[in-house]
């Protein structure tokens, strides 16, 4: 019974963070009139939640995963009712961004110590999986209902009895770290969130100080990540697979979160938000259709086919939005695309960035991956907006295609073309969820 409450508890936190991400793009009209305060709605969530990751994974290993996760959990409760109270909007998401950036890299580090090797631990894996599905899928029907039915701030006031009960059943979670941790890099956690919040700053709001900040905090974390101790080494990053996979991770959320910021602010013309999120329904539903089967895909061909492929989907399917717009039933096709696209893409490109690493570095490349899924995220929310607001929705989605075709290529050229070996436990990760931290294969019994 104490592994079935685990596996809840961590559910319901990952329910909660994907959820209220498909969700509250729905809601963003009626947030706010300006479209530069719509991207800072999303994006203040996701920089918090992309400059955590790394760190996240270290602080459980060292002070107790357990113990991170709740402060995660508590932390996205708070952030959701800051949320609910709309002068706090964006600070809000800020802290609910923190909050998943210390919970969700816990998840699959505990499962890991509490479900035994083998069946056990796949069906655990296989139930997280669905449950990124379901929230990925229910997320546009549960914010259009919400805010036509009710009002945008019951997507977040819904957050809190949920959090409270996930917080309520780590009580069955056991305390577990790591025998070994790597060590933290406050100058380089430091430096990583000043380059992501100016860079993303610049492109919303333009000016050239912002500009200038970026580039000096960029560079400077640069030197300051050539140490040994590094949150992110950089000898991880220049070649193998670690940033092929980054690569492609980032070109596909670019677009993706993108067009997701777009959809959710040009459907609503004109008809309510329910009807815009049973519109967007045949993405979520491709994704959970095709994700399993995109992992015995990659068991038979390896993952350069599928993620090739995928990519392709994608870039086609924005170039198609962007020439026919908000017709039918073209719309419904072109979100069937996309889905695919994703379903063949986001579960192999983790597996992709740990298949060279050696097991004591998986979790750290699998972490390296998910922090460019999130970076993407946030540049293709600022980067979108900023073409649309000047030049129209057809060019932004152009832009959008643009990248997933560039990120095509570099699958096509970079991936290995046979399976990666470390790759069984993540092929059917999540959109958004980052992998165990690095020290996962040397973590203590629970205690």
């Amino acid at each position: 019974m104490t592994r079935q409450l685990t596996l809840i508890s961590l559910c319901l936190g990952l329910f909660l963070a994907q959820t209220d991400t498909t969700a509250v793009n729905l809601a963003l009209p009626s947030m706010a009139r300006e479209l530069s305060t719509q991207q800072w709605v999303m994006d203040a969530y996701h920089l918090a939640f992309a400059a955590l990751l790394l760190t996240g994974g270290t602080l459980g290993d060292r002070f107790g995963r357990r113990r991170l996760f709740r402060i995660g959990l508590a932390l996205f409760v708070a952030g959701s009712v800051l949320c609910a109270l709309s002068p706090a909007l964006v600070a809000g998401r800020a802290v609910q961004g923190a909050g998943a950036g210390l919970a969700i890299p816990q998840s699959l580090a505990i499962m890991s110590v509490v479900f035994r090797p083998g069946r056990e631990r796949d069906r655990a894996m296989a139930a997280w999986s669905a449950v990124t599905g379901i929230a990925l899928a229910s997320g546009p029907l549960l914010g259009g209902l919400l805010v036509q039915k009710l009002a945008w701030q019951d997507i977040f006031w819904l957050n809190v009895p949920l959090g409270l009960a996930a917080l309520a059943l780590t009580f069955a979670v056991p305390e577990s770290s790591a025998g070994t941790a790597r060590g933290l890099d406050p100058a380089g956690q430091l430096l990583g969130i000043a380059f992501l919040a100016t860079l993303t700053y610049t492109v919303i709001e333009g000016g050239v100080l912002p500009g200038v900040l970026a580039a000096v905090s960029g560079a400077a974390f640069v030197l300051v990540e050539r140490r040994e101790q590094a949150m992110l080494p950089l000898h991880m990053v220049r070649r193998g697979q670690v940033p092929v996979a980054a690569v492609v991770a980032l070109c596909m959320t670019f677009g993706m979160y993108g067009m997701l910021l777009l959809a959710g602010i040009e459907l609503q013309h004109g008809q309510g938000a329910l009807r815009a999120g049973l519109e967007l329904l045949p993405m979520p539903v491709a994704v959970v259709i095709g994700s399993p089967l995109t992992g015995r895909l990659v068991t038979r061909v390896g993952p350069r086919v599928p993620m090739t492929a995928g990519m392709a989907l994608l870039a086609a399917g924005l170039g198609a939005f962007a020439v026919t717009g908000l017709r039918q039933p073209w719309l419904e096709i072109v979100f069937a695309v996309l889905g695919a696209g994703l379903a063949l893409t986001a579960g192999p490109v983790v597996g992709v960035a740990v298949s060279t690493v050696p097991a004591d570095r998986a979790g750290l490349a699998g972490g390296i991956a998910n922090l460019a899924r999130m970076f993407g995220a946030a540049l293709g929310v600022a980067v979108l907006g900023a073409v649309l607001a000047r030049a129209g929705l057809r060019p932004a989605l152009g832009t959008g295609a643009a990248v997933e075709l560039a990120g095509a290529l570099v699958a096509a050229k970079g991936v290995q073309p046979r399976r990666p070996r470390n790759a069984e436990a993540v092929d059917t990760a999540g959109l958004d969820e980052p992998e165990p931290s690095n020290s996962t294969e040397n973590a203590t019994s629970p205690r």
